[in-house]
């Protein structure tokens, strides 16, 4: 019965941490952030559980398909080669600069299976890794998500996912002579597309036309939209190797030209904002874990200066993508800004590359450093480039009443 304690524990301090944030004008999921911190490592009130874990895992798989319900689509459409471009340049810059960070540190005798080149390469493929269910409550909270800077952060970040994708597997190809090749998961990710392009798109026909038949506001609506959700995260991740938040994100899509997506928008930002996103975001916190033994001076220095370059070289990466584009300069600050936060997307890379021999244990402590660090900064930094002097507090209505 912990996971009882643990959940009250976690609603309670996410939001009294939250509206404290919000006090000082900073978005409320730092509070967030910062609860599962205080609750894990900080006090240790607070473990993973497979409840949690679970719970965490539908948290995000709802908020990617929330913002795919309020995507506009046509502006989507707009920055489709954009997003590409972002993604791609913001993949390559931070693959370069993660690379030049490790082999300064990492150039001498290895005692793993793979060669040292192929271990600095990884680091590398860590930071080009985004998490953008960080940024995505973020805008959500400034209303700022569908904005051009917005759609174009989303569309860059699933597109940084497939490509972090690729290059994932083509390093693991090399290390694992076990791992699927680089030709199964493209394939894979193609089929995935073309699954949506074909089921997607019969299922979007017939839910519209079910939902416009009454004017009447139906629970059976939010549930089928939820269950279709659900199904789509599912197969993306299971039987196409895409990441599970992509499928959640373009089942939202599907949806959101129908006539009543204003009411299943707001039931999904309730369940949402009462479970689901405090214990996503509280359980990043959680789950951070650090050990003092292995963080010696070359470690720290490592950690910071890796740290330095996965904030930099995603703002150069996708902001510079973003000014090709023809964004303005500060649209292309928002946009690399929005790309910055790494979260549970570079853990779970790491620790992919654990497994293979890939990268040392010593290194993880720094990773965990980058991604607590890139997880908090970037709800502030978007704080302030997205401020505008002339503008309103543009927080909504339901969450600027709480």
């Amino acid at each position: 019965m912990d996971y009882i304690l643990f959940i009250a524990l976690i609603l309670m301090s996410t939001k009294v941490l939250g509206l404290m944030t919000k006090k000082i004008h900073l978005p409320q999921v730092v509070g967030a952030l910062i609860a599962g911190l205080v609750l894990g490592p900080g006090l240790g009130l607070v473990h993973e559980t497979e409840f949690i874990k679970n719970i965490s895992e539908i948290g995000v798989i709802v908020l990617m398909f929330s913002a795919g319900l309020e995507t506009d689509i046509k502006e989507l459409k707009k920055c489709g080669l954009a997003s590409f471009v972002i993604a791609l340049i913001g993949v390559i810059v931070p693959l370069a600069g993660g690379f030049g960070v490790a082999h300064f540190f990492n150039n001498g005798e290895t005692t793993l299976p793979t060669s040292i080149f192929l271990q600095n390469i990884f680091i590398g493929v860590i930071l080009t890794a985004t998490s953008v269910s960080i940024t995505v409550e973020t805008l959500k909270e400034l209303g700022k998500l569908s904005s051009n800077a917005g759609n174009a952060i989303i569309g860059a970040a699933l597109m940084d996912d497939i490509l972090g994708i690729i290059a994932l597997t083509v390093i693991t190809s090399i290390a694992d002579p076990n791992a699927p090749g680089i030709g199964t998961v493209l394939l894979k990710i193609l089929g995935f597309f073309v699954f949506g392009g074909v089921f997607g798109v019969v299922f979007h026909i017939l839910f519209v036309r079910w939902t416009d038949k009454t004017t009447a506001k139906l629970h059976r609506y939010n549930v089928m939209s939820f269950a279709f959700c659900l199904l789509f995260a599912y197969v993306a991740e299971e039987l196409f190797g895409v990441a599970d938040i992509t499928g959640a994100f373009l089942a939202g899509i599907l949806i959101s030209t129908s006539t009543k997506i204003k009411y299943i928008s707001s039931r999904f930002e309730t369940l949402s904002y009462m479970l689901l996103s405090p214990v996503f975001f509280a359980s990043i916190g959680i789950n951070v874990k650090l050990s003092k033994g292995d963080m010696n001076s070359t470690i720290i220095s490592f950690s910071l200066l890796l740290l330095v370059v996965a904030i930099i070289t995603k703002i150069i990466g996708c902001g510079l993508g973003a000014k090709l584009c023809k964004y303005t300069t500060k649209e292309s600050l928002q946009i690399g800004i929005g790309m910055v936060s790494r979260g549970e997307v570079a853990l779970i890379v790491a620790n992919k590359g654990q497994a293979v021999g890939l990268m040392d244990d010593r290194y993880f402590g720094p990773i965990v450093i980058v991604v607590v660090i890139t997880t908090i900064i970037t709800p502030i930094l978007l704080k302030i480039v997205f401020a505008d002097k002339n503008e309103n507090d543009s927080v909504p209505v339901e969450k600027a009443a709480n």
